[in-house]
């Protein structure tokens, strides 16, 4: 009889231990939702709040920033399905008296900095606004092709400025490809239809009409419209059209930008007006707080990793 009041005596006890430890483990889980809870709609009223803050009234006078960041590549955010309706905003607005465009990339299709260098200049002699390009790190190759329709460049002098040339990467495997034993059997139409093919031979005709009708063609289309924009500002030498870089001091004597300075300095500077309108793609809450997370998320990682070293 005793030996079974122990057991139940046990019993009682588990469950009571069982008891409070589902009671603490539901507690931690309701503080955990609490919390998270709690960020997301602190994070949603600071940004709210800066968006209040940075938004100026619709007929405030101002400068209009247009961000050219990145790689320009069609169906992404320096396209010109994305750029174009963003710098026609910034032309038409009534109270933009001129237009930045802030640059920093390497370049990229030449096409879509075709289709933006054509709708600048459109848009300069629909409005007669100046337009200025400042360039932070890089304005290279696409880029420029893009920079050449502002009225004038400014960049940092450590920033790389040129690389007017186009080109097309190609790799080849194919004596990789026969050390591991891997025969290519793709079948074609066309006696050109695969110069590009890297796991087949070299077609050295189909390149070289490539390069001909394709390469040089598209470079001399660069060449001329950066003729066109810079005018005689540019100082053409062996190497202005051989796709090399410059920084921004050297690039001030060819001819290449017109001066050092920074958005600061243009708006001060140039166009007496600090007050500033940034237009850029619309993006929904959920996209705005995700790429803050993802930021803060990697600045804490960087941290913690510098702790280990």
């Amino acid at each position: 009889m005793r030996d079974q009041n122990d057991g139940l005596d046990r019993l009682a006890g588990a469950a009571e231990t069982f008891i409070k430890q589902e009671r603490s483990s539901r507690r931690w889980s309701n503080l955990l939702k609490l919390a998270v809870i709690i960020y997301l709609i602190g994070s949603i009223a600071i940004f709210t709040g800066q968006f209040a803050d940075e938004a100026p009234t619709n007929t405030a006078k101002h400068v209009a920033i247009v961000n050219l960041q990145g790689p320009i590549m069609p169906g992404s955010q320096t396209s010109a399905d994305t750029l174009n309706p963003l710098l026609a905003k910034a032309f038409k607005h009534p109270d933009s008296e001129a237009v930045i465009i802030n640059a920093n990339s390497p370049g990229g299709s030449p096409v879509q900095s075709a289709l933006i260098n054509d709708e600048i200049t459109r848009l300069k002699t629909l409005y007669n606004k100046p337009v200025y390009v400042v360039v932070q790190d890089m304005c290279a190759s696409g880029c420029y092709y893009i920079a050449v329709a502002a009225d004038e460049i400014y960049a940092n002098k450590g920033s790389l400025i040129g690389s007017i040339g186009v080109r097309m990467d190609v790799l080849g495997f194919t004596e990789l490809m026969e050390k591991l034993g891997i025969e290519n059997r793709s079948m074609h139409a066309g006696d050109h239809k695969t110069f590009i093919n890297p796991m087949g031979p070299k077609d050295e005709a189909g390149r070289q009409f490539f390069k001909e009708r394709v390469l040089e063609r598209t470079h001399q289309q660069f060449i001329e419209t950066v003729r066109a924009g810079r005018g005689n500002r540019i100082k053409e030498t062996k190497d202005t059209y051989t796709g090399l870089v410059w920084l921004g001091d050297e690039a001030i004597e060819l001819g290449l930008i017109d001066g050092l300075g920074d958005m600061g300095y243009v708006q001060r500077e140039l166009l007496t007006q600090t007050n500033t309108r940034y237009y850029e793609s619309e993006k929904s809450l959920l996209e705005q707080f995700m790429g803050d997370f993802a930021a803060q998320t990697a600045t804490q990682l960087s941290l913690y990793l510098t702790t280990l070293k």
